[in-house]
């Protein structure tokens, strides 16, 4: 029997991410598992140089960025998933997203990450790389990557008591 106690999804607010929860909510809900919801937001201050190289150094606004963050990702958990699942909100603030959630994956005790892809082609692969593609060779554990469209593995509540009916 796989026992995943704790699942990470790991978001950046887009429809594969909004797939990758639904995958999420209903692995955590059919393991008894708890959820997380992560969200990786740029280290600013390391990126914070101007053309004629002067260095904008204000803590105030890695404060903003990780406030926005922590509200976009609080957004998307329910009190439902708050009271059956446990789920927590998480941001973590990293420049290289994919080290950072396998780090935190690591950390946590994670025994499955969930998250979205945006299936790109060769040629844009090549060029930008990809987040999930790191986190699966990295990961500690099982990572599910999710396309959007998904199958309808996952179906709304609304058709589950149809179907059971």
């Amino acid at each position: 029997m796989i026992a995943l106690k704790k699942i990470l999804v790991a978001t950046d607010f887009s429809e594969p991410s909004e797939a990758a929860l639904a995958y999420g909510r209903e692995l955590a809900r059919s393991f008894g598992s708890g959820l997380l919801v992560a969200h990786v937001v740029e280290n600013v201050l390391t990126t914070a140089v101007g053309a004629d190289g002067f260095v904008f150094n204000d803590p105030s606004l890695q404060q903003d960025v990780d406030a926005t963050a922590r509200k976009r990702v609080e957004s998307l958990l329910s009190d439902e998933d708050r009271a059956v699942l446990g789920a927590n909100a998480v941001v973590i603030v990293s420049n290289t997203p994919a080290y950072a959630i396998v780090n935190y994956a690591r950390e946590a005790n994670v025994d499955l990450i969930v998250m979205g892809t945006h299936g790109r082609g060769a040629v844009a692969h090549l060029l930008m790389g990809s987040v999930a593609e790191r986190v699966v060779r990295l990961a500690p554990c099982p990572v599910l990557t999710v396309r959007h469209p998904e199958r309808e593995f996952v179906r709304p509540d609304a058709l589950v008591a149809v179907a059971n009916a």
